[in-house]
């Protein structure tokens, strides 16, 4: 998955595909070449792109995802920085091999959340005695939901048709 920058989208198609191509390698490198322990279960999320490839943002997420690990994991990565952007500039071939910034992406820990308390929202309502189930609307006011399309009733088709 590639990002848009808060600046805007990477410069055109161009820089879409070498976001996501940098994204490939890095996590490539990550998993076979980089031997060092803090990094642990690290995923790749996406990558932002300056226009001028100066700067990449590699954002990322850890198992475990307490506090000591992604830091471990993000002193890990920062040591490594400059070994995968020498590595990644020989891989692409690019006129300026971007800087690499990791930064934590917790998106994926507010979608738990986010469906957790989904997942509590309907525990409750299904746990509603059945008189407040029955009288909650499921349907809006004024519309017949049994009645076809324009007033057609269901499973006859317009002869205007």
């Amino acid at each position: 998955m590639v990002r848009r920058s808060k600046s805007g989208p990477v410069a055109g198609g161009r820089g879409i595909r070498v976001a996501d191509q940098l994204q490939r390698e890095l996590a490539e490198l990550l998993q076979r070449e980089v031997k060092d322990p803090r990094i642990g279960f690290v995923t790749l999320t996406g990558v932002d792109l300056t226009p001028d490839y100066a700067v990449a943002t590699v954002w990322f997420t850890v198992l475990p995802s307490d506090d000591a690990a992604v830091a471990r994991a993000l002193e890990g990565l920062h040591r490594a920085a400059l070994f995968l952007r020498g590595r990644v500039g020989r891989a692409l071939r690019i006129h300026t091999t971007p800087e690499l910034r990791f930064v934590i992406d917790r998106s994926v820990e507010r979608g738990l959340a986010m469906s957790q308390l989904i997942d509590e929202a309907n525990r409750s309502q299904s746990a509603q005695s059945p008189e407040q189930a029955s009288a909650t609307p499921i349907d809006s006011p004024g519309i017949d939901v049994d009645a076809g399309i324009q007033g057609e009733p269901p499973g006859e088709p317009d002869p205007s048709h």
